[in-house]
């Protein structure tokens, strides 16, 4: 299925809105409840900054991942980094906090996800394929099947590992390096789901 994606890079915050200071869960019940919104794409608003264990992450960028053969749109990501970038290997450096939140704008099946982590692992995973393998059967079994208006975060602290959020409830940590730098390949790498998606999260196709 071919895929085309709609981007921006541009967060607003509203005139007395406070910081965020989150933890990868509440995120996800703050989502939810349609507080604290900044940046919008396709109907679906991200805060515009959150805080993940002691780390204060600010939104880099937007990417609407959506199917072109039915026009059907998936959901929308944001990256969030420590600092703003348009350079993929600063943010997937393993000394580098990131997260991504998807929120769904309609529903996809477990077994979807799963093909979707497990397709997107094989393009990018390379020569760390067999050290990312287990924590890829980690994340496939923290997978649900979800609706729209439901969210997954991914978040990698470094030395802690990656926490999956996946409508407001975090599975146990999944350790590595490795593993962590091939999920965030997945959007991040040379072989994204579709590039304007991977532009989009980067800033790179940011509207003037």
């Amino acid at each position: 299925m071919r895929i085309r994606s709609r981007t921006t890079s541009r967060p607003w915050r509203r005139a007395g809105d406070p910081p965020l200071r989150l933890a990868a869960g509440a995120l996800v019940l703050l989502l939810a409840a349609g507080e604290a919104a900044a940046a919008q794409l396709a109907g679906v608003s991200l805060p515009d900054d959150a805080t993940v264990g002691d780390k204060h992450l600010v939104l880099n960028g937007l990417g609407l991942r959506e199917a072109t053969v039915l026009m059907v749109d998936v959901y929308v990501a944001g990256l969030y980094v420590e600092s703003k970038t348009t350079d993929p290997a600063a943010i997937l450096a393993p000394s580098a906090p990131k997260q991504i939140v998807m929120k769904f704008v309609r529903s996809v099946g477990k077994e979807k996800l799963v093909e979707a982590w497990t397709e997107g692992f094989g393009k990018n995973a390379k020569d760390r394929a067999a050290a990312a393998a287990p924590g890829l059967a980690q994340l496939n079994a923290a997978m649900t099947d979800v609706k729209k208006g439901d969210v997954v975060a991914l978040t990698f602290l470094p030395g802690k590992g990656t926490t999956v959020s996946v409508k407001g409830r975090d599975a146990a940590p999944i350790p590595g390096d490795d593993f962590a730098t091939v999920l965030f390949s997945i959007w991040l790498g040379p072989d994204p789901p579709n590039v304007g998606l991977r532009e989009g999260l980067l800033g790179r196709n940011a509207k003037p």
